[in-house]
């Protein structure tokens, strides 16, 4: 074994010489100036960030005030639409509230009705905001939440039905 280490380190062609003068100085400026350049980098990078953050909130409140909705009409309007958007939220959560593994997939069809309904508003909102203050449009948008009314309080109606149907077969 000790043969082995002989000639290994005979045979190999190592490097035992002392590095030149100064070596270790020139070592450490390269390092030093790596240092420094990163520095400078990332604070370039993060100037760079702030001002897109700063652009893209002062775009998005642009954007924002763009987008109208009836609230944004008149007071009237906004009105009915508080009215409304308050009072599908009462009836939504008093049938999320009825549901039964009996009512469940009709509760189901229901809320996926609502949402088709909702989806339709989202265009006629797209609408408004293209062409205009139209009385057409608005008419449309409201009879959407009407709509949207009726149905709940339709299934709540259905519901308490089978609940009474229900209480009378077995008492």
């Amino acid at each position: 074994m000790k043969n082995n280490f002989e000639n290994f380190f005979s045979e190999s062609d190592f490097d035992f010489q002392e590095p030149e003068n100064g070596h270790f100085e020139r070592f450490e400026n390269k390092l030093k100036a790596t240092k420094k350049s990163d520095k400078i980098s990332w604070k370039w990078l993060s100037v760079a960030a702030s001002i897109l953050l700063i652009v893209g909130f002062w775009f998005g409140r642009m954007q924002q005030k763009a987008t109208i909705d009836l609230a944004d009409i008149s007071p009237k309007l906004e009105e009915v639409q508080g009215y409304f958007v308050t009072t599908i939220h009462q009836k939504i959560t008093v049938l999320e509230k009825s549901k039964t593994p009996e009512n469940e997939l009709i509760i189901k069809q229901t809320l996926s009705q609502l949402e088709d309904l909702e989806k339709e508003y989202q265009q006629l909102l797209k609408e408004l905001n293209k062409q205009g203050n139209q009385e057409k449009i608005i008419n449309f948008m409201i009879e959407n939440y009407q709509l949207r009314l009726e149905i709940l309080e339709n299934m709540l109606k259905k519901i308490n039905q089978i609940k009474k149907f229900k209480n009378e077969i077995y008492v």
